[in-house]
């Protein structure tokens, strides 16, 4: 049976009495790190040289920090709302600075996207890996303890943990612990919030060697609020959604595409005749290959479980059983409401989600048979940042050689899609986004770092429409690519492979892919805009009313800021205009309802034309 401990302090005396001072650490991947016991890891091995501290990790979550006056006022009182209780992880501050101890070292094989690209002592220490080669790195370096966050439940008097949130990595060096392939210590942290998950990550106390059980150090679990889903993200998601067969198999990840694709799915099972209309309008040349409803029913088998797939079994979609599971996940995170529709499920609801580990959802192997007859007709959804006319994909990282997040597991999805009968990847970008105050193409002719081998090409889909690419020749891979690039760049793009001897000099783009630019998207989504079939938040919001107002608003701002010439029209709209109740509530949450300087006249009167601007008819 485990030692109970109350204090962080004392449980780190116990891990440097057990193991020694040459300590090699594995954390979860997000959400399931036993902050405290890390903390007071940490701050030992600051105070004391002859200890030596590696921490194998990925995905540290971070409070966001707000920065500009608008964004800050917006965003401090959300933090303090959402994130105030969290305890932020202690080797954080020294890792940005570049101050880690000599004799503490911190490795991470995927990074939050974005948040570690001008850091050189992270990027220095990224591993690049499978989300599935990570448990072998692990062992290899000598993993000595795991500190894992888990949920505690007693029952016939007999105490387990669940591993909850992270059964991905755990569950397989769980494994070559039994086999005799490791050894280590398993330190559980628990947490209240924390939903118990039946299934493999359901284990009894005496695979733990210590616990820390107290209220004192209870905290609220990391809970990111969902983002605003976008014309273009819409747009995206229904095209995939169109691509996905009743009675088949859905792995999908995160992000705006991934509530968006949830959605469209859910509007063309509950509203079909509308789904074939927005489909009409969004793309006339190119009919969705499925359109009718789930009667049969979705499989779920995704590393990631999120609020969206709670959206889809609410909905009556994600319903069909492989022994008695809908849904197998890796890990999991998401907003509060997320949190606690886990914990309020009924035993029968929650035994049909299984948390496994990560090498049974991204991988075949072990239990392959199986595997196979469960996962028919599988669509593997997953982001892409960039992607080359010849069907290469970026999605992880820079020609730099800088990481923004990490392979992760979307190799092993891609992978499966070509092991499965039936089965496809479909790889999700926008056709361009902002560098600066400059608009660039997403689909390149060529690019300095590959994610995904153009060998590998399947499925692309943009807020244009779907290229079909497996099979195909590069002629036709480049044909494919520039009906879904955006229209300000096709010509360039064509140019550029037909310099290189890939198309015909006499291709011309069909006119039916022309007129790929955004404002035809947001007419087309506008009718189901309006109706409420598409709505901003879809599985909702943590964030206030007010709150939400504003979001659309500050977007509107966001993007007058890119073209500065926009900015005196808007600046004079809202000198001009008498905000109503509704817009003065709006600006109070701002501070902006009674200005004490020129600068916060100037913000009320962008602002409140944003207001006007942004708001839905």
């Amino acid at each position: 049976m485990p030692k109970l401990f109350s204090a962080p302090e004392a449980i780190v005396d116990e891990i440097i009495r057990d193991v020694g001072k040459r300590l090699v650490v594995g954390l979860p991947l997000g959400l399931g790190k036993a902050n405290h016991i890390v903390n007071a890891l940490y701050a030992r091995a600051a105070a004391d040289p002859s200890i030596t501290l590696t921490l194998f990790s990925a995905l540290t979550l971070e409070k966001p920090r707000p920065s500009g006056l608008l964004e800050s006022r917006f965003g401090i009182p959300v933090v303090e709302r959402l994130f105030g209780g969290y305890p932020e992880l202690a080797y954080v501050a020294p890792l940005r600075a570049g101050r880690l101890p000599p004799n503490v070292e911190v490795l991470e094989f995927f990074f939050l996207a974005g948040r570690w690209l001008h850091v050189p002592f992270a990027q220095q220490n990224y591993i690049s890996a499978n989300y599935t080669h990570a448990a072998s790195y692990l062992l290899e370096r000598g993993l000595n303890v795991v500190l894992q966050l888990v949920a505690r439940r007693v029952i016939d008097g007999e105490t387990r943990y669940s591993l909850s949130c992270n059964t991905d990595i755990t569950l397989d060096i769980l494994r070559a612990r039994h086999e005799g392939r490791a050894a280590f210590r398993l330190v559980g942290q628990v947490n209240s919030e924390l939903p118990f998950m039946p299934g493999p990550g359901d284990l009894p106390a005496q695979e733990f060697s210590a616990v820390l059980d107290s209220g004192e150090t209870d905290f609220p679990l990391f809970a990111p609020p969902a983002e605003p889903v976008s014309d273009t993200k819409y747009a995206i998601g229904l095209h995939a959604a169109g691509m996905v067969r009743d009675g088949g198999t859905l792995q999908i990840g995160i992000g705006q595409v991934a509530d968006a694709l949830a959605q469209g799915l859910i509007v063309r099972h509950r509203n079909n005749a509308q789904f074939a209309q927005v489909m009409a309008r969004l793309a006339p040349a190119a009919p969705p290959r499925e359109t009718g409803t789930f009667d049969k029913g979705l499989y779920g088998v995704s590393e990631m479980v999120f609020q969206a797939f709670l959206g889809l079994i609410e909905a009556g979609i994600l319903k069909r059983a492989v022994n008695g599971v809908i849904l197998h996940g890796a890990f999991f995170l998401g907003p509060k409401a997320f949190y606690r529709s886990l914990r309020e499920m009924t035993p029968e609801e929650i035994a049909r989600i299984c948390m496994a580990p990560v090498s049974f959802t991204n991988e075949l192997y072990g239990e392959e048979e199986a595997k196979r007859r469960a996962r028919v007709d599988a669509r593997f959804v997953n982001n892409a940042m960039m992607a080359t006319l010849l069907g290469a994909a970026v999605s992880d990282g820079l020609e730099s050689g800088q990481v923004i997040s990490g392979v992760g597991g979307q190799y092993n999805f891609v992978a499966q899609a070509f092991a499965l009968a039936g089965a496809r990847s479909l790889l999700a970008l926008e056709a361009t986004r902002f560098a600066g105050r400059k608009v660039q193409s997403n689909i390149r002719w060529s690019y300095g770092h590959e994610t995904i081998p153009r060998h590998l090409r399947d499925v692309f889909v943009t807020e244009y429409g779907v290229a079909d690419l497996r099979g195909k020749s590069d002629g036709d891979v480049v044909a494919a690519m520039l009906a879904i690039a955006d229209s300000r760049f096709q010509d360039e793009l064509a140019r550029q492979a037909k310099d290189a001897g890939k198309l015909a000099k006499s291709f011309e783009i069909p006119a039916a892919h022309r007129e790929n630019f955004p404002e035809r998207i947001a007419a087309a989504l506008k009718p189901a805009r309006e109706a409420g079939l598409l709505p901003t938040f879809p599985f909702g919001s943590d964030f206030t009313e007010v709150e939400q107002r504003l979001i659309p608003a500050l977007q509107v701002l966001q993007a007058a800021k890119r073209t500065p010439a926009r900015l005196p029209g808007l600046l004079w709209e809202g000198l001009t205009r008498t905000p109503d109740a509704a817009d003065e509530e709006c600006l109070a949450r701002l501070h902006l309802d009674r200005p004490k300087s020129l600068a916060e006249w100037f913000y009320r009167a962008l602002v409140s034309a944003a207001l006007a601007r942004s708001r839905v008819p």
